[in-house]
């Protein structure tokens, strides 16, 4: 069977890897990789390529020593006609796609006569679309999963081929749920690559009545609104790292807060204080960090960090943060 394999971030690089190891054990053969073209990263603004590209060149440099052809890289802006002419030519079979952040048109999976498999980091149908880790970190969702679907027209409304359920402590990030969910997903796609030919894609159909939907996130949307919870900023905080970092303004400083934590409550039976305005630098507590009040509760910051300066821990931060008790973040 005749592979391409479409992907682009870090959290696709496992599952190329295993596809690889099956490959080397004479189960199939990745013929072609799709990736999104090299783009402009870090201060330099030099253009480099996706993780995906890096992990297909590392195999190819593999390949080679074992005197076998380097794998294609396609690295189209769009799957326009003009993309199609060099992937019709590696006569592909099979199409597995995850995270390749591109819409695949008929004209595209007509290329495989086998279909397409596609892995995507919900428990669908909950959370269609780009961003199903964050909007399982923003729900204060108990539990995530791996869905393996067949690729359709519809985004992520394909047939459920296999699924696995993640449980969640309301402690992760998304860049540790990645992490957590990368080899998930690379062993549960060698199961299913277990299967005979003809059962392959045999599936179940969504409930599509049940399917709910997230959307892509903007680096705008990384600004801090005190007005929220505790609750929800702490939630934020944790879904938008390591992108786009959740923030807000200490006078004319751009502030990232990295880490925190939602303030226990009073103690029953006490009386409660009248709030600060949201966005008020309270003080300090000793377990918990810089206290600050939000529109319902008190949150405490823990890791901090100003543009262009190191992330520090709550005690360090303050030791070179002028006038930060007190004032008004935002």
């Amino acid at each position: 069977m005749r592979i391409v394999y479409a992907g682009s971030p870090g959290i696709a690089v496992p599952a190329l890897e295993t596809l690889a190891d099956l490959e080397a054990a004479g189960a199939h053969r990745i013929v072609g990789i799709l990736t999104n073209p090299d783009s402009p990263r870090g201060r330099h603004g030099k253009p480099e390529p996706t993780e995906v590209s890096r992990a297909a060149t590392v195999l190819s440099e593999r390949r080679k020593a074992q005197g076998l052809p380097a794998l294609m890289q396609l690295k189209p802006e769009k799957l326009s006609a003009t993309a199609l002419e060099p992937l019709a030519c590696l006569q592909p079979d099979l199409l597995i796609s995850f995270a390749y952040g591109h819409i695949f048109s008929p004209q595209v999976l007509g290329l495989f006569p086998q279909g397409g498999i596609n892995i995507h980091p919900s428990l669908l149908p909950r959370y269609r679309g780009p961003t199903p880790i964050q909007a399982a970190i923003l729900a204060g969702d108990r539990e995530t999963g791996i869905t393996l679907q067949t690729l359709v027209q519809d985004v992520d409304a394909g047939d459920i081929l296999l699924q696995a359920l993640i449980p969640l402590s309301g402690e992760e990030t998304t860049g540790e749920l990645s992490a957590l969910v990368a080899p998930k997903a690379a062993a549960l796609l060698a199961e299913l690559l277990k299967r005979p030919g003809q059962d392959l894609l045999k599936g179940r159909p969504q409930a599509h009545e049940k399917a709910t939907f997230c959307s892509l996130i903007r680096k705008e949307d990384g600004r801090i609104d005190w007005s929220a919870s505790a609750a929800s900023i702490a939630a934020r905080i944790r879904a938008f790292t390591p992108w786009p970092l959740s923030w807000t303004l200490h006078g004319e400083q751009y502030l990232y807060i990295l880490e925190a934590k939602p303030f226990p409550q009073e103690e029953p039976g006490t009386e409660p204080k009248a709030p600060a305005p949201p966005g008020t630098v309270l003080g300090i507590d000793k377990q918990r960090g810089i206290l600050v009040q939000t529109g319902e509760g008190i949150l405490g910051l823990t890791r901090l960090q100003y543009r262009s300066k190191k992330a520090l821990a709550w005690k360090a931060f303050l030791n070179g943060a002028r006038h930060c008790i007190g004032a008004s973040l935002g």
